[in-house]
């Protein structure tokens, strides 16, 4: 790791710290999306194997024990069970996953912690030197995710992990992470509709694209899956003569009465899958014995401590804003799930509707008091329902944003309908355009707010909500209380049920004053639609 400086390529790099040189350098491999087939020059799948050589990777790569997942809904989800559960049986353990929320380093874990700076700039720019001394025009520098995908096979390699979770970032087939030729297992989580435009626009093609991640006698674990996507994993297993498993859910019980470390029911069955994943990976590199597990009966007490104490950001996660100063904390809370398919979104919505009736700030503040997450029952009810918890009213509200590439005409009404089969109906829709430059990473991709922003992507969020509203009045969603019409200068363009605001920043302080104003409401935001508006509002809400 001698090499370290270098990569000083941007003539602005001497006023940037050593952290944002390097996010600049990475900036500048960023390209549009396309399907990774042997059509596109500079994208061709073959040119992995030629960066591999560069940077010695190949021997590196062969002897790892890999643990691959691919899927559409569910990968990070399965890939942090599955880390957790191995570092608690005693591994060394290293796990990339994408997209990260707030911090590139998220991507790449040891140990279950994102990789210090130090240690993260000296491999990055180990990796990078290396690659724009050796490419050229017939072998490009490598785009951005497959860049990282090499950073992170060399970080494993260097600190020498007993397991590598490799989470595919795109299908599998010609996925950067594909050029694993031998993983010890691989998994595929609940497959659905995402990224048609790259992956196929049937589930069937879904399905293959997301099979390309098998190899020859390689033990595969899957999660049932629709018939039409079942099908093509089995065929494409039957031929590279896979054993493919379906794994069910986890009992609930063999958790010993405690609670996943991720929120939510859909997460037994990523438990399920990780389990299987986990004990196949011990059982096939020798470790079965130290380990015993009878997975009908009981768990090992490490398999357990693993998934209930497994945490992932931006996913079933609860964030009580930490601006607003007043003795009654938590009258501002964000409820933030990075679900962007229609499927994932019916789940965040199950979710949220049954999290805010269960969510009591007022048993958090007793929680942190007593430091005792074994509060008694008849405490939290009488807390809840005493004198302070009954003055204020919930007020539900939504912010959200999705790519261009997804269609809320399948996503909103899917968020709309559960939360109302669960008696949840939002008092205001937030709709914002993306804080985060697409072009750029790190600490500068946070913008200042940019008056010439294209909201029209917005208006037209806000016009499937406004309709949708419309075609489900008479029932709560005329109560927009006249506290959510005040001072609405700041937005783009107010509606009856909604708004667009021309910046993040903007709906929030919105929020945030509307909290100051009305102390008889508490705000339940729920945050959907895009990992990256997650990422953004956690930025902002966690500084």
């Amino acid at each position: 790791m001698s090499d370290q400086e270098g990569g000083k390529g941007s003539p602005k790099s001497s006023s940037l710290g050593p952290y944002e040189e390097a996010m600049e350098a990475l900036s500048s491999l960023i390209t549009r999306r396309t399907r990774a087939d042997d059509s596109n020059v500079g994208d061709q799948f073959s040119l992995l194997y030629d960066y591999l050589k560069m940077l010695d990777l190949e021997e590196p790569i062969a002897n790892m024990k890999i643990i691959h997942v691919a899927g559409t809904k569910g990968k990070g989800s399965t890939c942090t069970f599955t880390e957790s559960i191995l570092r608690n049986c005693g591994f060394r353990t290293g796990l990339f996953t994408s997209p990260h929320l707030i911090d590139i380093r998220e991507r790449f874990r040891l140990d279950g912690m994102e990789i210090c700076e130090e240690k993260f700039l000296a491999y990055f720019w180990w990796c990078y030197d290396r690659l724009k001394e050796k490419t050229d025009d017939n072998i490009p520098m490598p785009t951005y995710f497959r860049f990282l995908a090499l950073v992170a096979f060399k970080i494993f390699a260097a600190e020498q992990v007993d397991v590598a979770i490799m989470e595919v970032g795109l299908g599998g087939k010609y996925d950067a992470t594909n050029v694993v030729q031998s993983p010890i297992v691989c998994g595929i989580t609940s497959l659905g509709y995402d990224h048609m435009e790259i992956l196929g626009n049937t589930l069937g093609e879904i399905a293959g694209e997301k099979a390309g991640i098998f190899k020859n006698r390689i033990p595969a674990f899957t999660v049932p899956q629709p018939d039409e996507a079942m099908h093509v994993l089995e065929e494409k297993a039957s031929l590279l003569n896979v054993p493919l498993q379906v794994v069910t859910p986890l009992d609930a019980k063999l958790l010993n009465g405690l609670r996943l470390g991720l929120e939510g029911e859909h997460q037994y069955l990523n438990a399920g899958l990780a389990i299987a994943l986990c004990f196949t990976w011990l059982k096939r590199t020798g470790h079965v014995g130290d380990i015993y597990m009878e997975q009908t009966d009981t768990l090992p007490e490490q398999f357990v401590k693993g998934l209930t104490s497994a945490s992932l950001q931006g996913r079933a996660q609860i964030v009580p804003d930490q601006h607003i100063k007043s003795e009654r904390s938590n009258e501002l809370v964000f409820f933030l799930d990075g679900a962007h398919s229609p499927e994932s979104m019916e789940v965040c919505a199950r979710w949220f509707s049954l999290a805010i009736k269960e969510y009591n700030p007022d048993q958090t503040l007793f929680h942190q008091q007593l430091n005792n997450s074994k509060l008694s029952h008849e405490v939290v009810k009488s807390t809840y329902h005493g004198e302070r918890g009954s003055q204020r009213k919930s007020t539900p509200i939504l912010l959200f944003n999705c790519l261009t590439v997804r269609d809320p005409q399948l996503l909103l009404p899917r968020l709309m309908k559960t939360c109302a089969d669960h008696g949840v109906y939002f008092k205001k829709a937030l709709f914002v355009p993306s804080l985060s430059v697409f072009n750029k990473v790190g600490p500068q991709a946070f913008t200042p707010t940019d008056s010439k922003v294209d909201l029209s992507w917005q208006f037209s969020l806000q016009r499937v909500w406004e309709n949708l509203m419309q075609g489900s009045k008479g029932r709560s969603t005329d109560i927009v209380s006249e506290e959510l019409k005040d001072d609405m200068e700041m937005s783009a363009s107010n509606c009856e049920h909604s708004t667009v605001f021309s910046s993040l920043p903007l709906a929030i302080k919105w929020l945030r004053d509307r909290v100051q104003q009305n102390q008889s409401v508490r705000f339940q935001v729920l945050v959907t639609g895009s990992l990256h508006l997650v990422g953004d509002v956690l930025n902002l809400v966690k500084k």
